[in-house]
């Protein structure tokens, strides 16, 4: 299990993902971007080989598939080096009165 801010990365089996899920693209500067700070504009992104996988309902968990490990940067945070293999990426909510679910800022 790994956290950096408000993204949390769970390892999890290739057995455990989802088959329909969508390849992200990648931003401008060929990162893979997890989380994209509202405010400030820094990312939990992970710049090297990878695809990370989305559901085009965005209440179900983002995949991660990393054949050959990875890291996981951010402007603000300590990389995270990450092994090969599958990570199931979630993302912080906060409770908002009246609202289904709300992602924290940054």
């Amino acid at each position: 299990m790994y956290r950096q801010g408000d993204i949390l990365i769970l390892q999890v089996t290739a057995e455990s993902v989802p088959a329909r899920l969508e390849a992200a693209p990648r931003d401008a500067r060929g990162r893979l971007v997890l989380a994209l700070g509202e405010a400030t504009g820094h990312a939990h992104a992970v710049p090297g080989p990878g695809t990370l996988l989305l559901s085009r309902d965005s209440r179900l968990p983002e995949f991660l598939h990393l054949p050959d490990g990875g890291r996981l940067v951010h402007e603000e945070h300590a990389t995270i080096s990450l092994p090969k293999g599958w990570f199931r990426v979630v993302r912080q909510r906060e409770y908002v009165p009246g609202a289904y679910h709300r992602y924290v800022a940054d």
